[in-house]
């Protein structure tokens, strides 16, 4: 069994929006057509972002395709002691790299800055890592 992959909101997002180079959205067609996860913490994003009302049925049927990882008493732990760690983490960014860490898969985002010194956090960039 290959590496798993949690998704977060801004590959989502890009993906919906058309604007991922083609051989990220290749690879992320790949995770979607598959068995694709993603934290509770991203479907609120993706399902609460503003840009997306007309396509508010299809993205919800999309998010409601998706394995949801719930907010657990052992993300809600990791959550806090990255929040511990890492001072300028913002909540729903350690919310899901404690759900990556917990559940052991590599996290697909285009935001790697605020995740790069996350020690025991695996993370690929599609849009440069592939």
């Amino acid at each position: 069994m290959g590496p798993r992959y949690l998704i977060d909101s801004n590959i989502i997002i890009d993906y919906s929006a058309g604007v991922l180079p083609s051989h990220a959205s290749d690879f992320c067609e790949q995770i979607f057509n598959s068995n694709f996860i993603i934290s509770t913490v991203v479907k609120i994003e993706v399902l609460g972002y503003n840009h997306i009302p007309d396509k508010l049925v299809l993205m919800t049927e999309f998010i409601n395709s998706a394995t949801v990882l719930p907010l657990n008493e052992d993300v809600v732990q990791q959550t806090i002691l990255l929040r511990r760690k890492y001072r300028k983490i913002k909540l729903g960014d350690a919310i899901i790299a404690a759900t990556a860490i917990i559940h052991k898969l590599t996290l697909v985002t285009r935001n790697t800055v605020d995740f790069e010194n996350i020690k025991g956090l695996s993370f690929i960039n599609p849009w440069n890592n592939l």
